[in-house]
């Protein structure tokens, strides 16, 4: 089975689109099969993985901290993340789908940051730190990141979907993209795609030049601790929150801040599975396998788990 034409029966269409048909990865029906398995087992472990977080920090006392619990709403994130795409969709759902997606993503970097900065204070201010961050600030932290998520893309998603959108309605895409969006206007919109890229370039280099900054003023502190034990303690607290930056803005900038034109539209879709869907994977494995105090509380929870499913515990 080869790629469906995206110009297939153009002859005999309408002059509006009523749904739109995410092509997703067109394999033959062996291939997909096997997709289908991956992707599903891939949510399934990401669920999993974003749930022990959160029921870790929930339940275990020593991570009743703005660090962890700032944590726990990124794996609630994520989880919200990973589960917003779908097949075939409509007109109206398609646009929300747009929308649900980039404020969710708009809103994981606004936590990155929060949680670079959370970084950049206890480690570069800790007498304040206590004072400074505490539980209620960082909950209304969490709650701003939240808001001003869902309030940044509304205005480029209204624009697009004023535009008519004639003929084709097949996104070689598993996602509704501004990119392959676009390409399936009626008319040419250059201002759409340059509001759009200034939207998209606002948001990452702002964050990323944030969190980078808080990272270089961190890196200045840590290297005037004396001893080296001290240097990789504190280093081993940053390098999960490095880690999960590094994955998210690098898949990020490659799709929607490097040229891509003269490229094949499809390709897109690959490097996009980065960010909603092995960014939400790997964030459990890079806190939980780099964070001591993370992986006391998850065995803890596993044991009690286990000992409450014990036969004739409820005897």
């Amino acid at each position: 089975m080869g790629t469906p034409s995206l110009s297939e029966d153009s002859n005999n269409c309408s002059s509006s689109v009523s749904k739109f048909i995410l092509l997703g990865f067109p394999y033959t029906w062996g291939i997909q099969i096997l997709l289908f398995s991956i992707f599903s087992g891939t949510y399934i472990l990401t669920l999993i993985g974003n749930l022990c977080i959160i029921c870790a920090v929930r339940w275990d006392p020593q991570l009743q901290t703005p660090m962890y619990i700032l944590l726990a709403s990124f794996s609630f994130l994520e989880i919200w993340f990973i589960t917003s795409t779908t097949k075939i969709i409509s007109f109206s759902g398609c646009f929300l789908q747009f929308y649900f997606f980039f404020s969710l993503g708009t809103t994981e970097t606004l936590f990155l940051s929060v949680m670079a900065f959370d970084r950049h204070l206890a480690i570069c201010r800790p007498l304040h730190y206590p004072t400074v961050m505490t539980i209620q600030r960082c909950i209304r932290m969490g709650t701003c990141c939240w808001v001003c998520g869902f309030l940044y893309f509304p205005l480029p998603i209204y624009l697009i979907s004023q535009l008519p959108f004639c003929c084709l309605n097949k996104i070689d895409h598993f996602i509704c993209d501004p990119g392959p969006l676009i390409q399936l206007l009626c008319v040419a919109a250059p201002a759409i795609e340059i509001i759009c890229a200034i939207y998209n370039s606002v948001l990452i280099f702002s964050t990323l030049i944030f969190i980078t900054s808080s990272y270089i003023l961190v890196i200045r502190v840590v290297l005037r601790v004396p001893s080296a034990e001290g240097q990789q303690k504190t280093f081993s607290t940053c390098s999960s929150h490095l880690a999960a930056v590094s994955l998210f803005y690098g898949s990020l900038m490659v799709v929607y801040v490097i040229p891509t034109a003269g490229s094949a539209a499809g390709k897109q879709k690959y490097v996009t599975l980065f960010y909603p869907v092995l960014t939400p994977l790997f964030n459990p494995l890079i806190y939980s396998l780099r964070n001591n105090e993370m992986k006391k509380a998850l065995r803890k929870l596993f044991t009690t788990v286990r000992f409450s499913q014990r036969p004739g515990r409820n005897l």
